[in-house]
């Protein structure tokens, strides 16, 4: 997918839920992505610095 299809994307589906949730279920499912997208980027900082470490053994 072409970045700029994938922002796309993500507007749009921001645009739909802001049209279907309350507020309060906003700020929860906002709270959830956010938690969502750092938990992968320790994961996969993780990762990296565990091949790092195997590799220059």
């Amino acid at each position: 997918m072409d970045p700029r299809e994938l922002t796309l994307f993500v507007s749009a589906a921001a645009n739909c839920l802001y049209e279907c949730l309350e507020a309060e279920q906003l700020a929860v499912l906002a709270a959830v992505f956010t938690q969502l997208g750092d938990t992968l980027a320790t994961l996969t900082a993780a990762a990296v610095l565990g091949e790092e470490r195997h590799s220059s053994c």
